[in-house]
């Protein structure tokens, strides 16, 4: 009996101690980043499901409108940032390479069909760039995508041009002529082809494209309790769009000001996922070695190092 109460006492006090290790920021800082339909993001603020699930351990949720991935890494760098809803695995390995320790979380989409190099209508394929001005966001997959399109017709990123700006600028810089292609995603693509451009290729095939959700490593280590309730939210957003397409799709056309069809259109192409499989590494893999081919990434880096935090 005796044995029976000190074994129940123990388990009763490593619980306790397990409870009392938990520990909460005063702040989350998380990215809200709409683009190209990341629905589970659209979904957690809109219904303020992160507010609800911190309110009892009084973690206030900060959304922060950082959308470029090459700006979310400096923000992370500086600690500004915690944790982000859609940031590219390219993003996150150049980072890495570059010493600014990111951590992948969970998965969210593999969009690849909604990233494209679009172009002027006398551009008629990629060799026609050849000394051509090119508008798109440095350090993204997007500028995976330019290198690995070149290097697929025999040219490097030498042969063109490449004037580093983000996509609602990429999109006027092509309309207005000022560039001969830019890099584009999603509505962008949509709205360059309504004004006359046409797409070259896209990352289909070409570049593996996957947007996860992902946090400071340093946040991850210190709140590993946070970044694993983020990511239940995260999946339960994505199920919730599943179950309730309806009300999703309008939610989501009202944010991105789009047609409720346009919605449907970018739903059916975002490639939505969660876990983590063998050839989601194996795509790591294979993409740092592109990114330190070509001078993206200063050094390789333990790719399994990286997923310590993935949620099962």
């Amino acid at each position: 009996m005796i044995k029976k109460f000190l074994a129940v006492s123990a388990m009763l006090l490593c619980s306790a101690v397990v409870v009392a290790a938990e520990r909460f920021p005063e702040t989350l800082n998380i990215t809200y980043v709409k683009a190209p339909f990341n629905i589970q993001a659209i979904v957690m603020k809109n219904q303020g499901l992160l507010e609800k699930a911190f309110e009892r351990d009084g973690v206030q949720v900060h959304w922060v409108p950082i959308k470029a991935g090459i700006n979310q890494m400096q923000a992370m760098a500086a600690g500004r940032l915690d944790m982000a809803v859609a940031m590219n695995t390219s993003t996150i390995l150049i980072a890495n390479g570059a010493g600014n320790r990111i951590d992948i979380i969970d998965g969210v989409a593999k969009p690849a069909k909604l990233f494209s190099l679009m172009a002027t209508k006398d551009i008629r394929n990629v060799t026609d760039l050849k000394g051509k001005k090119v508008a798109g966001p440095k350090g993204t997959v997007l500028h995976h995508l330019l290198i690995a399109a070149l290097d697929a017709n025999g040219m490097t990123e030498k042969d063109v041009e490449l004037i580093s700006m983000n996509l609602p600028a990429s999109l006027a810089t092509l309309s207005s002529g000022r560039a001969q292609a830019a890099l584009l995603s999603a509505a962008g693509v949509d709205a360059a082809k309504q004004a006359g451009a046409h797409e070259l290729v896209n990352a289909q095939g070409l570049v593996p494209v996957t947007l996860v959700l992902a946090a400071r490593a340093e946040f991850a280590k210190d709140y590993p309790e946070v970044v694993k309730r983020v990511s239940r939210i995260n999946r339960e957003a994505l199920r919730w769009a599943r179950e309730n397409p309806d009300q999703a799709l309008t939610m989501a056309a009202q944010e991105l000001q789009i047609t409720k069809q346009q919605a449907q259109d970018l739903f059916d192409k975002m490639g939505y996922f969660e876990k983590f499989t063998v050839s989601d590494v194996k795509d790591l893999e294979e993409t740092q070695s592109f990114l330190v081919k070509h001078g993206l990434m200063q050094k390789s880096v333990d790719v399994q190092s990286l997923l310590g935090h993935v949620q099962p």
